[in-house]
């Protein structure tokens, strides 16, 4: 078992991120063209299409955060992915077609032939704020990691990752991209495979995959429909198939990282078949990351996990006037810990209600001691984190799995944060140059000199993210953050969109005033309401195609005859 980085696995970390630098500087080396570098020449098959789009989303928070909400809430979140199929076959039929018809750049290219330059560039920038802040979180997400871990300064842990992300997107655009996020997801799921077997197989005496099962379904942990209607609860089946449906469709039909990916196809067809390979597998892969999560909490049944999962917060309130009370708590807690590990064997081997209940109860007391433990935190220290669920996985990693494995996982975090950054500083710098730059300040240049433009917006966009990383805090956790933030965003582009698509009557000044208003709702009750920021992709988007729909039928009626 591990319980601290050897030289070998900082061996096997740092040569996989060197490996991933090289062959992404490497492979596009001979890219010197506009198009290269912004489309990646039309060279994409369908499976690095596919690859790609997967890679993109799922970032180091993917596989960082989701196994902590699945030790922390069960399965349950898998609900905001059922939508994402349905979105997937949409945009098959109608966003791919149109932009290879079009043979746009970005997805608000399509936006200023539709309606108007201003509508073109409401929507890129209400893009980048968000995609903006997100690449910030991507580094953010990792670097917390690294500098728990080696006791590094979390700044610096930014600066080196956001770095390396930097080389390889600056030198070669959207073909480096493509290239690296082939070999990432390689490394990532092999990765997460080997993490799952190990930890089936380190569960005590003769247990299977199934007991493990039988016992996480008695704490509530497997469900993976709820078919409750209440909105403020964040992950429903109908949360998913509704707001979850409008997030895909705005999330891979009109954010320029996931659009830049399946432009750069051969052609329609193989850029079609990439997203269907997404709609496949995407749902399952999230289904696999929670259970890891799942068998996490399966396995601490068994052994003792920490009273916190966050050593820095340990840390601080061990240093504390209250090291004495957290010192009991520990002991109550190891005192609980034993007990539920034979009562849970003895379950398993007998099926009784009985047990079962007494297990359920002792989870109560651990919860309770750990919210305990959490308050003594915050007294020693009130302005630090004491969410610690987007640790539970790296602490598992890092206290239970061999050498070699634990820098194999490292490796995996760190290939997902850099596959996802550099396709958001890639689609950042895509759309400041072609929608704003080219558009409104710098137009009729050469296409060399748009290159050059290119290359230095993925620099400055790099340089902001790992600024805003800087200043990055948890909240509940970093997966949710990211999704919070699309949300509030997302709709109203998606209504853009829709509008643009299918209610042909609407015009420029309609749907601009239309959106500027929803986008302006969904952020007031985003700070006033309690509503799950799911529906906040359906509050936006209907509202923008309502207020746009109103609003031209009263300009309809007031303009002279």
């Amino acid at each position: 078992m591990g319980g601290q980085i050897s030289w070998l696995d900082w061996l096997v970390l740092a040569g996989t991120l060197c490996f991933i630098v090289v062959v992404g500087v490497w492979k596009s080396r001979k890219n010197k063209e506009l198009d290269g570098f912004l489309r990646g020449g039309n060279e994409a098959s369908w499976l690095t299409v596919g690859l790609g789009v997967m890679a993109t989303q799922a970032s180091a928070i993917t596989f960082l955060s989701t196994p902590g909400q699945g030790f922390a809430d069960g399965m349950e979140f898998v609900q905001f992915y059922y939508g994402l199929p349905i979105a997937m076959i949409i945009l098959c039929i109608t966003f791919i077609p149109l932009y290879y018809k079009l043979k746009v750049y970005t997805a608000y290219e399509f936006l200023e032939n539709r309606f108007d330059l201003k509508t073109r560039s409401l929507t890129s920038f209400l893009f980048l704020i968000q995609r903006g802040l997100a690449a910030g979180i991507t580094i953010y997400a990792p670097a917390i990691i690294l500098s728990t871990i080696m006791g590094w300064h979390l700044n610096l842990t930014c600066i080196i990752i956001g770095i390396l992300v930097i080389v390889y997107t600056v030198s070669g655009g959207t073909k480096a991209v493509n290239v690296t996020q082939r070999y990432q997801m390689m490394i990532i799921m092999g990765g997460m495979f080997l993490a799952f077997y190990l930890l089936i197989d380190s569960l005590p005496g003769e247990l299977t995959f199934a007991n493990a099962w039988d016992l996480a379904d008695l704490h509530g942990k497997t469900q993976a429909l709820d078919f409750s209607f209440d909105p403020n609860n964040r992950y429903t089946f109908w949360s998913g198939i509704t707001g979850g449906l409008f997030l895909a469709l705005a999330y891979f039909g009109t954010d320029q990282s996931q659009v830049q990916r399946y432009i750069s196809g051969q052609s329609i067809r193989q850029s079609q078949m990439g997203l269907i390979f997404n709609a496949i597998f995407k749902i399952p892969m999230q289904y696999f990351i929670l259970l890891t999560g799942v068998m996490v909490f399966v396995f601490y049944q068994f052994y003792q996990s920490p009273l916190f999962f966050n050593p820095a917060g340990e840390e601080i309130v061990k240093s504390s006037e209250y090291a004495g009370e957290y010192s009991e708590l520990e002991q109550e807690y190891a005192v609980l810990s034993e007990q539920k590990s034979n009562l849970s064997l003895d379950y398993l081997q007998s099926k009784d209600p009985g047990i079962g209940q007494q297990i359920i109860e002792l989870n109560g007391k651990e919860r309770a001691l750990r919210e305990e433990a959490k308050t003594l935190i915050s007294q020693a220290d009130p302005i630090a984190e004491t969410n610690d669920k987007d640790y539970v996985f790296i602490n598992f990693i890092i206290h239970h799995l061999p050498k070699g494995v634990i820098g194999l996982l490292l490796a995996v975090i760190f290939s997902a944060a850099m596959s996802s950054t550099a396709a958001e500083l890639n689609a950042l710098a895509t759309t400041s140059v072609i929608d704003i730059y080219k558009r409104t300040i710098r137009p009729g240049r050469t296409p060399n000199h748009y290159l050059r433009a290119s290359k230095t917006a993925t620099l400055l966009w790099g340089l902001l993210a790992i600024l805003f990383a800087t200043f990055g805090t948890l909240f509940e956790n970093l997966i949710q953050l990211v999704n919070i933030i699309g949300s509030i965003f997302y709709g109203t582009i998606l209504g853009i969109f829709l509008v643009a698509f299918y209610i042909r009557f609407v015009k420029a000044n309609a749907v601009f005033i239309a959106a500027v208003i929803a986008e302006t709702v969904v952020v007031y009750l985003y700070f006033t309401t309690d509503i799950g920021f799911l529906w906040f992709n359906v509050i936006g988007c209907g509202l923008v195609v309502l207020f746009a729909m109103m609003i031209q039928g009263g300009l309809r009626l007031t303009s002279p005859r």
